[in-house]
């Protein structure tokens, strides 16, 4: 691609809305952080500030290349990151009671956020070849079964269930999009009514209290109901505009538990209240109508079903994280993309930006 061409084809309201989450990021974590104490402040959004720099440079670079390298390397970038998970189950590094990162020298990864994107390349790879109008049939869906199955049974060996459903979102997603048979979709639809009862004797005990938590969190208000019951007080307390930056009660006195990570929405609404809370929901909106535009005006099969995948992920996690935090859905560990704190989330949804811009620019061309 001429460097002209480069420049006509730049997506920059994609580029714009990721930058506006980021920047809407940023100052929340700032505030978020800043009961821990300067130094610590200082520290985390600092390197935060660094992985968006790292994510953006390498952003950039990856624009020079076509997305449909993905097609080509889709295998070996799938296996790599289950060698990874596998990795983490004898070697990570062993916090809060789970094993879900691998120390590099001084950098802490989470494969589980990778192997989202390698999911969603192996399965638009499979995909792109078996678009069929009619459908795909029970036995095309096989081999997308052991590509979602893989990570899913690895994650949930950390374990680490919310991200392991997560895969599971964003692979149904993909998969309805490309069509299921009517009659294959009874079938799988009417298995998995049948086996979510026996799934409950499958979870461990302090999932099994996060479910029972969400349907009566006064059940255990100082024990497992404490983090929804304090997130839920510091989203009410914000109302109309909030109680300004720096001064949310519950994040100063420390009451909200991981306000810089999974619970950073609940410090944004306390904060910036419910105009604050409904802009960054928009923007969100805006971003996923974006990706699922330019999934649309794409005319090869394989950059189509790519775009979809990455902005399912997107809109999942969004999706999750917001309704976790407002007590609607169960407590996951799934951070809120772009906004929360995380080298491996934040790389992980730059990557997702950098392969929807890389669409976006090639969509009208076939190569």
């Amino acid at each position: 691609m001429s460097e002209r061409n480069f420049v006509q084809n730049f997506d920059w309201g994609l580029i714009g809305l990721t930058f506006t989450l980021a920047a809407m990021g940023m100052v929340t974590l700032y505030s978020a952080v800043n009961a821990e104490g300067e130094s610590f402040q200082k520290i985390l959004v600092v390197k935060q500030l660094v992985w968006y720099c790292v994510g953006t440079a390498i952003m950039t670079v990856s624009l020079l290349f076509n997305y449909k390298s993905f097609d080509r390397w889709a295998s070996a970038i799938y296996w790599i990151c289950m060698i990874q998970l596998t990795a983490v189950l004898f070697v990570g590094k062993y916090v809060a009671g789970s094993r879900r990162w691998l120390a590099l020298g001084p950098i802490s990864v989470q494969p589980s956020e990778l192997a989202k994107i390698a999911v969603i390349v192996m399965l638009a790879r499979y995909y792109a070849k078996m678009v069929n109008p009619k459908g795909l049939g029970w036995r095309d869906l096989f081999y997308p079964f052991m590509i979602t199955g893989i990570p899913f049974a690895l994650i949930v060996r950390q374990p680490d269930l919310g991200t392991a459903m997560l895969i599971l979102l964003i692979a149904a997603s993909v998969t309805l999009f490309v069509k299921i048979e009517i009659r294959s979709l009874t079938y799988l639809t009417l298995a998995g009514l049948m086996s979510a009862p026996l799934l409950w004797f499958c979870l461990k005990g302090y999932q099994k209290q996060r479910i029972l938590t969400f349907l009566d969190p006064d059940r255990d208000p100082l024990g497992a109901g404490y983090h929804i019951i304090q997130s839920k007080i510091a989203i009410g307390s914000g109302m109309l505009s909030g109680k300004g930056l720096l001064k949310g009660t519950q994040n100063a006195l420390s009451f909200l538990p991981e306000q810089h990570t999974d619970f950073i929405f609940s410090v944004m609404s306390e904060e910036m209240g419910f105009v604050g809370s409904l802009s960054v929901i928009l923007v969100f909106l805006m971003l996923i109508v974006w990706g699922l535009n330019i999934a649309y005006g794409c005319r090869d099969p394989f950059g189509t079903i790519l775009s979809v995948g990455v902005t399912a992920m997107i809109f999942w996690q969004a999706f999750i994280n917001i309704g976790m935090v407002m007590g609607l859905m169960p407590v996951v560990g799934v951070p809120l993309p772009f906004i929360s704190y995380g080298g491996s989330s934040v790389m992980t949804m730059m990557t997702c930006i950098a392969i929807l811009m890389n669409v976006s620019m090639r969509r009208f061309t076939i190569e």
